[in-house]
């Protein structure tokens, strides 16, 4: 893709997916002969106790008493009645899509039916069964003995997690017809998914352990597609989404006396435009051989980003048509270093067009309002009292004699724009604790789910943050299948391995598509996760983010951006026809080579665009302020990579592009700034401004 063609994408950016999509994403199209199977054992079941009449046209009373009756019969010894019984149960959550005639009313059912599932205790029956077949060792000896893993290893534990999935999900998204119990029953789960009830730990911990036990190789027949939408799930539902978030930092920032936000973030990048792309030297290229008629055989270049680093970039090539060999020798395990440009992907040069001539509209003032540190006016003051006085007063920010009167302006300046975080005050307290920790006491605590849950994390922390980043890198598509990493595809393979040509196609698709959707839910995680424990304290996040980077995180994200991001976020991996609820309701057409390949007409995968957003966020998040790590951006040459993502024309993501480039800009030459004017001026139109910050000429 071009730079030029590229249109602008209608995105919108959110907490999650819509409903149907989400939903969907649950199930991989090797597990579709499954929907049949959980609709024979609900039938067989129901119409053996209810003769001649539908589940839809039983009164509530009756739904209850034959639910209850389902629940009675998960308590029986026999494993295969037991999974019998919690596939019925997994048919009602699925919407009862045998006696619907449309998708929208197989989701109006799953919904209803989730619900009246949860009033009669069917998440803590399931809780209680999910933990026996976590320890269930027969199953864990059986699949580390076989050669290869396949869907039937972790039959009971997918029908689990498939009704919880459906629990949580259809329970935590709210819609204005919900009657008020339905209200009540959401704000009594999550009291129960966020506090350890009848266990020790909340039960996003049980998920996390499963995670880790799954990365150890001791239970490779886990599900970990499951197991992680779950988990993303129950964090989004138990501590809250971007919205939430926003309201809980303005409330905060309410309670400890702090002005309000100078803007809503989420609004004003809803409002943004996005820029249209720097020019690639490959189309300058051209540009420059038409202008001159083919006068020199090899004509001068704009000097690129990559000069200064002597760096291959695969969108750079000397001869525009001269592909680069692919440099395979440095093994990329996530324990050594990733070395970040051990293999090129091998994109073949563009033809280009010439980009068309755009007229400049200039901007009604600035997005951002501009932020000062408390810091900054004190380096300020520094600076200017040794040129004018010849010596310093510390952190005296008010005694401003013997300073020129522009100085006292810009001071003034300064203070207007002050900004105090709420971050600044925790660790003010804290250092104030630490002070005099007999006179201030013990500091009081609020028991949020956060809290609770950072308490029950934080002995393994290490280890989960390892486990997240380890599959994060086996779903990464720019990594090679080596010997050494985890098998993520346990729950996607079938039993008997493809044998048309049609069936593989099918199944290259299902991984491709099985790997997205780990990559979706780990990067939405992490992401919720370090924004909610810097909301509830900074020290928490900080933890947290140490050791991201010391589990390789910053390298991990720049080797995932180090493809073609266009094609990555343009990828068709997905058959519509096979995606529940339409492959329930709906007669399947018959499935072709060229039906596949040409997948659905969407202009972009709405997953692949919130997982690119997701992991910028998480990197701008461990990078912001801390100039080690920023140099590690610097050292692992981001700047080409971060260069190309600007190639997706969406507000947003370049706007996470755009902060990261400004944060290195300074470290990156004058050269760079020079040939990179295009992008300088993007970051300046759309970054927020820090007065006295030196980013675009600093050395």
């Amino acid at each position: 893709q071009g730079s030029v063609d590229c249109p602008n994408l209608e995105f919108e950016y959110g907490d999650a997916d819509g409903r149907g999509a989400e939903l969907a994403e649950l199930y991989s199209y090797t597990e579709e002969p499954e929907l049949s199977t959980n609709r024979r054992c609900f039938e067989e079941d129901f119409h053996a106790q209810v003769q001649g009449r539908r589940w839809l046209e039983l009164d509530r009373a009756q739904q209850k008493a034959y639910v209850m009756r389902l629940l009675d019969g998960l308590e029986v010894v026999n494993r295969d009645k037991r999974l019998k019984v919690a596939r019925a149960i997994l048919y009602l959550a699925q919407g009862v899509f045998g006696d619907c005639d449309n998708e929208g009313d197989v989701l109006h059912w799953s919904r209803h039916n989730s619900f009246l599932l949860y009033q009669l205790g069917t998440f803590t029956a399931f809780l209680e069964l999910l933990n026996m077949e976590i320890d269930n060792s027969q199953a864990c000896s059986s699949a580390l003995r076989k050669p290869a893993i396949s869907l039937a290893d972790s039959t009971e534990l997918r029908v689990l997690l498939s009704v919880m999935y459906l629990m949580v999900e259809n329970i935590r998204v709210e819609q204005e017809e919900d009657p008020p119990e339905w209200k009540t029953c959401r704000e009594t789960f999550r009291t129960e998914l966020s506090f350890p009830v009848h266990t020790e730990e909340p039960f996003a911990l049980l998920l996390f352990t499963m995670v880790t036990k799954f990365c150890s190789g001791h239970a490779p027949h886990f599900p970990m597609k499951k197991v992680l939408l779950l988990l993303w799930k129950v964090l989004l539902f138990t501590l809250g989404g971007f919205e939430a978030l926003q309201a809980m930092k303005v409330r905060k920032r309410e309670e400890l006396g702090l002005p309000p936000l100078p803007e809503d973030s989420i609004q004003v990048m809803r409002s943004m435009r996005a820029a249209s792309p720097p020019t690639y030297s490959i189309e300058l290229m051209e540009q420059q051989q038409q202008k001159r008629g083919h006068r020199s055989r090899r004509p001068l270049v704009k000097q690129d980003s990559l000069d200064i680093y002597n760096e291959r970039d695969p969108f750079k090539n000397d001869e525009a048509g001269v592909d680069e060999e692919e440099n395979d020798d440095v093994d990329s395990g996530i324990e050594g270093e990733l070395d970040l440009l051990e293999r090129d992907a091998i994109i073949p040069a563009m033809p280009a067009q010439r980009p068309p001539i755009e007229r400049v509209s200039f901007p009604k003032g600035l997005p951002w309002a501009p932020k000062v540190r408390q810091k900054d006016i004190e380096h300020f003051l520094e600076a200017s009292r040794n040129k004018f006085i010849g010596f310093t007063l510390g952190q005296d920010t008010e005694t401003l004699i013997g300073l020129p009167r522009p100085i006292h302006e810009s001071v003034k300046t300064l203070k207007q724009h002050k900004y105090v975080s709420i971050s600044d005050v925790q660790i003010k307290n804290e250092e104030e604790l630490e002070k005099c920790p007999m006179s201030l006491g013990e500091e009081e605590v609020q028991e949020t789910p956060c809290e609770v849950l950072y308490r029950a994390m934080l002995y393994n922390l290490p280890q989960y943050m390892i486990a997240l980043l380890k599959i994060l890198l086996a779903a990464a598509p720019t990594s090679k299948a080596k010997t050494d990493s985890i098998n993520i595809l346990a729950d996607v393979l079938p039993e008997e391995m493809p044998i048309t040509v049609l069936q593989s196609m099918k199944l290259g698709i299902d991984v491709n598509r099985h790997k997205e959707i780990i990559v979706k839910s780990i990067s939405a995680l992490l992401l919720l996760l370090l924004k909610h424990f810097k909301l509830n304290h900074i020290y928490q996040f900080e933890y947290v983010s140490q050791h991201l980077v010391f589990a390789n995180c910053i390298p991990l994200i720049l080797k995932f951006f180090n493809q073609n991001i266009m094609s990555y976020i343009t990828a068709k991996n997905s058959i519509s026809v096979l995606d529940y609820p339409h492959c329930t309701v709906c007669d399947l057409p018959e499935l072709t080579a060229e039906s596949l390949e040409a997948g659905d007409n969407n202009q972009f995968c709405w997953r692949n665009l919130f997982s690119c957003i997701n992991l910028l966020r998480i990197l701008n998040k461990l990078t912001k302020w801390k100039h080690s790590r920023t140099m590690m951006l610097v050292v692992f040459k981001s700047a080409p990579i971060l260069k190309r993502a600007l190639k997706v024309k969406q507000a947003m993501m370049q706007l996470y592009v755009l902060k990261l480039l400004k944060i290195q800009t300074k470290y990156l030459g004058r050269q760079w700034r020079k040939s990179n004017m295009k992008t300088m001026s993007a970051i300046y139109q759309k970054v927020r401004h820090r007065m006295n910050d030196d980013w675009a000429y600093g050395n």
